[in-house]
């Protein structure tokens, strides 16, 4: 008997290796020191001064009430020892040694300015009046036009050296005059008032007034219920005038109501 041929057996295929996985580049850490940076707090302190109160007062100025009289001094008042020279008084007689608003202070001298066309000068213009007591005002144009013959007598008039019992305010809304006050040493201090300016000479002191060479100047006068405007002309009586003593009183201590 012949024996069946058995199969010859197959080998066993072996398992296809499979390819190492590679890491994946997207979950490496290496990126979070590069997005460190963006996220420091080191940025805010350059917000801060955007933020910071300490910028206030430097708006401060354009707010407060306290700027309107600096803003007269944008324009800054002419103060200046007369030249004493002989010639038309209307001629500015610039000795060319200026000096100052403070200078005027202490000569019991107030200086106010105004603009005429500032919102808030109205309103300031009644709490000057309300604290010293001005209860009255008129307006008064100087000028040959609205003075007719009479114009030249009275700026004659005017420029004479004298002194009231009372306070001379004025308001300058036009035109230029020039104020010229006595100082301690007996020398002409030559103001030169413009619009917007509002000047107060204390009783006593020893004073005149003149136009420039225009000829014109409008002012507001204020004053309270009787004034005392009587021009009272140097002399050695008006130097022993009662409010000619309390004003160098004043003068010496410093004591001038402000």
């Amino acid at each position: 008997m012949v024996p069946t041929p058995q199969p010859t057996p197959q080998p066993t295929p072996q398992p296809t290796p499979q390819p190492t996985p590679q890491p994946t580049p997207q979950l490496s850490p290496q990126p979070t020191p590069q997005l460190s940076p963006q996220l420091s707090p080191q940025p805010t302190p350059q917000l801060s001064p955007q933020l910071s109160p300490q910028l206030s007062p430097q708006l401060s100025p354009q707010l407060s009430p306290q700027l309107s009289p600096q803003l007269s001094s944008q324009r800054k008042m002419k103060v200046y020892l007369h030249d004493n020279k002989p010639g038309d008084s209307r001629l500015p007689h610039d000795s060319g040694t200026p000096l100052s608003v403070e200078d005027l202070t202490a000569l019991g001298v107030l200086y106010y300015n105004l603009p005429v066309d500032f919102p808030d000068s109205k309103e300031r213009l009644e709490n000057i009046a309300a604290t010293r007591g001005y209860t009255n005002r008129d307006e008064l144009e100087v000028s040959p036009e609205t003075m007719g013959p009479a114009f030249e007598a009275l700026l004659k008039k005017f420029f004479m050296e004298h002194l009231h019992q009372d306070e001379e305010i004025r308001y300058f809304l036009k035109g230029v005059g020039y104020f010229d006050v006595r100082n301690a040493e007996d020398e002409w201090v030559r103001i030169k008032a413009e619009a917007g300016d509002l000047l107060i000479l204390p009783a006593g002191i020893y004073h005149r007034f003149t136009l420039d060479e225009a000829n014109y100047g409008g002012v507001i006068r204020l004053f309270k219920d009787h004034p005392n405007w009587e021009a009272l002309n140097r002399s050695a009586e008006t130097d022993q005038d009662e409010y000619r003593k309390n004003y160098l009183l004043a003068r010496s201590n410093g004591s001038f109501l402000v």
